[in-house]
């Protein structure tokens, strides 16, 4: 199973989409704001472009990506107004897989566009959006074409389920465990991650990361560990295949601080700028009653994962799964408490 032919968040504006259950996402986003706004400033008072070219790497759907377009816009004008009087225009771009589903995306750029033109009046010079479907472990721009870079919750989903996990016979290697680190691969995917945007940046140009990070590499209290249990109370029950379940591997690593900066110093071809960490809780609000975080987080994580666990099991189990998902989280929180680790990386191309 190719991972960037299947993975994809949930499509549309329904129920269970990722554009109505991303909440959290924006959460984080906004926590990493001020790293953010600090890079696009530094890198414009530095480079001072007439065109600035940014990217949104792993935009998904929804208005989570926008809003961090309008942020930097906000910041970089602000700038440029204070040094030269006159506001850049902008390339904004979207990336995400091809299964990503853009045309949320871009019906939402109407009133994007309106927004911008009333916030800004007529003195704001054009931005120009564009969508760019590809996979970010590669190059997707020409060399020397990008300004600001700005991925939030992408990189630790990895590009494919790691190698040897399955048996030339067929049989499963990692019976009991949808989730484990995957080390190796990050490494991989990461480096080639970084490898990619430095040729495509110009020098001086600017690069944030937010990811999904751990304090340990492997840490038991990860909301997929939780899922992988709730499989397992499925196949118990009868309505998952236990074969089903020991051939399903999530393509996913949260990394530690340390793994994230050694893999950049070991590239090399960026500054290290800030490297810093934040907790937020699973329901985002802990001072709500249980059945509403519990109902909160089981709607965000099925809103990331059922389509890819859509491909490996059956749309029919899904209301039933996330049901019952619901069930472990709430009785997991009244327990202990459950936070996101989240990791920010703020960089800078050398010359």
């Amino acid at each position: 199973m190719e991972v960037k032919n299947v993975f994809h968040m949930n499509k549309g504006v329904n129920h269970t989409s990722y554009a109505k259950n991303s909440l959290l996402q924006r959460t984080i986003t906004s926590k990493a704001g001020p790293i953010i706004e600090e890079s696009a400033r530094k890198v414009y008072n530095s480079l001072r472009p007439e065109c600035l070219m940014m990217v949104e790497m792993g935009c998904s759907s929804g208005p989570n990506a926008l809003q961090v377009v309008s942020r930097i816009i906000d910041v970089i004008e602000e700038a440029s107004r204070s040094i030269i009087g006159q506001c850049p225009q902008f390339g904004v771009f979207l990336n995400d897989l091809p299964g990503n589903d853009f045309n949320t995306m871009f019906n939402l750029l109407p009133n994007f566009n309106k927004d911008l033109q009333e916030a800004k009046g007529s003195s704001c010079e054009p931005c120009f959006v564009s969508g760019i479907p590809k996979s970010f472990y590669g190059r997707v721009f020409p060399d020397k074409f990008l300004h600001f870079v700005h991925s939030s919750y992408s990189v630790h989903w990895l590009s494919q389920v790691p190698r040897g996990l399955v048996s030339e016979n067929g049989e499963a290697l990692n019976k009991g465990n949808i989730y484990k680190a995957y080390c190796a691969q990050f490494e991989k995917d990461f480096t080639l991650f970084l490898r990619s945007r430095s040729t495509e940046m110009v020098y001086g140009g600017g690069m944030v990361v937010v990811l999904n990070g751990s304090i340990n590499s492997d840490d038991p209290d990860s909301i997929f560990e939780l899922l992988g249990s709730t499989l397992q109370d499925m196949v118990l029950e009868g309505v998952i295949e236990q074969e089903k379940l020991d051939k399903f591997n999530m393509p996913f690593y949260t990394p530690t601080v340390k793994e994230v900066r050694k893999l950049v110093e070991a590239e090399g071809s960026f500054a290290l700028i800030k490297l810093e960490t934040f907790t937020v809780d699973w329901s985002v609000d802990a001072s709500q009653n249980l059945e509403t975080r519990a109902k909160f987080i089981a709607k965000t994580i099925r809103a990331v994962v059922e389509p890819f666990l859509t491909t490996a099991f059956s749309h029919d189990v899904m209301d039933d799964l996330f049901l019952l998902f619901e069930t472990r989280v709430k009785e997991r929180i009244a327990r202990k408490k459950g936070e996101f680790f989240t990791i920010v990386l703020s960089v800078t191309k050398k010359e």
